[in-house]
């Protein structure tokens, strides 16, 4: 592989990692949280990006040596782990799609006034059709790529309208006015909602596809996973600043709608169609990485999926739109969705740490003592934080 087709497909898996977590869950989470817990949010943001960097980190670093995807690791480290990682991540992933064709629905109602309900089964034909596609890893690269740059863009703009109050958004990032214990529930949901479940894997699953693996490349892998926390990062930062200046400014979130709040009151009707193109391009990214990224967990199960591998990712986005549509309530299963992918990350991120230390997985490799360490802070944490959690993640599913 030249090293121009090698920068192509990282890229593709920095963007396909990113634009995962940059879905609908992400903007519906991040305008209700800020909300909620105003300028303390700040926190919880920057600890989960932090948090997010070691994650990722050990994830791709374990598969792209061992060139395995994350079932046939967990497999090695004890037989039959694989089959319940799989079913986590998968299981997962139909929590963040049914959310995702929630807000593709949101967004193609903003745009041209179209029931939720079609508005998501349009958003599911088109991904169907992409995936349909004989080479459709080279048509997946390129929208995604295309749908972070225009959605970060976007985003920023509306942010400098938005003239947030930057300086105590600073200073709480450290000393927040909430307690920090209060500030655990919007903590474990971004963190699932950027590396919990399936997105920790997605990038690296891509990147095992496109055969950059081994030794060799630990340190090409190292950047890309840090490059694509880097870039959800500055969108996530773009994004909280952006409801920051609008609550601030007393302004009441849509609760249909949290996330258009900011683009109507800062640019009219024209901020808000810009809301309908980012939440719709957010919704197709994220679509189609949560549905390749599950998908690619049965991949080494059977040859059937291997074969077939568009069609049974077809099939995924179908159940999660049917789901959706019967089940409604886009707001709420995007939030959850973040909360139940940060309770399966503990379990997946404890799986890589032992594959780490493995020389029938790794090989000769070395993993770091500090990537170790702090995997294994991140993994007590998340356990603890989920565990404290949990009450506020079931009152609000039944509320």
């Amino acid at each position: 592989m030249t090293s121009k087709e090698r920068n192509k497909f990282l890229r593709g898996a920095i963007f396909l990692m990113a634009t995962s977590a940059i879905g609908p869950a992400f903007l519906t989470q991040t305008a209700s949280f800020t909300q909620d817990y105003m300028a303390s949010f700040a926190f919880a943001i920057v600890a989960s990006l932090v948090i997010d960097i070691g994650v990722q980190l050990n994830i791709w670093r374990v598969i792209s040596v061992s060139g395995q995807r994350g079932q046939e690791i967990a497999n090695k480290v004890l037989p039959g782990l694989g089959y319940l990682v799989a079913g986590l991540i998968i299981f997962g992933g139909f929590a963040f799609n049914i959310g995702n064709l929630g807000g593709a629905g949101l967004g193609l109602n903003v745009l041209f006034d179209l029931p939720v309900e079609i508005g998501a089964i349009i958003i599911t034909v088109f991904t169907i059709i992409i995936f349909s596609v004989r080479h459709f890893g080279r048509i997946m690269d390129v929208i995604v790529q295309i749908a972070g740059v225009v959605m970060i863009l976007m985003t920023g703009y509306v942010m400098l309208n938005t003239d947030p109050p930057y300086t105590e958004a600073l200073v709480q990032t450290i000393f927040p006015e909430e307690n920090y214990v209060v500030l655990l529930l919007p903590l474990v949901t971004i963190v699932g909602g950027t590396v919990g479940g399936y997105i920790s894997f997605a990038g690296g699953h891509r990147l095992v596809d496109a055969g950059i693996t081994g030794k060799e490349n630990v340190g090409f892998v190292s950047n890309a996973s840090v490059l694509g926390i880097l870039t959800t990062g500055v969108m996530r930062v773009f994004l909280f600043l952006m409801f920051l200046g609008v609550v601030t400014s007393g302004i009441t979130l849509d609760e249909n709608n949290p996330a258009a709040t900011p683009f109507l009151y800062a640019l009219g009707d024209v901020g808000y169609y810009m809301f309908g193109i980012v939440l719709t391009f957010a919704a197709i990214s994220s679509v189609i990485g949560v549905a390749y990224t599950s998908i690619s967990f049965l991949r080494s199960f059977h040859p059937i999926f291997e074969k077939y591998n568009g069609w049974f990712i077809a099939g995924f986005i179908t159940i999660s739109s049917l789901i959706f549509i019967a089940i409604g309530e886009p707001v709420t299963l995007l939030i959850l969705a973040g909360a139940v992918n940060g309770m399966i990350l503990p379990i997946v991120l404890t799986t890589i740490l032992i594959a780490s230390r493995k020389k029938s997985i790794v090989g000769d490799y070395r993993h770091p003592t500090w990537l170790l360490v702090f995997g294994a802070i991140t993994v007590l944490f998340t356990i603890g934080a989920s565990i404290i959690a949990f009450e506020e993640i079931v009152a609000l599913w039944f509320n």
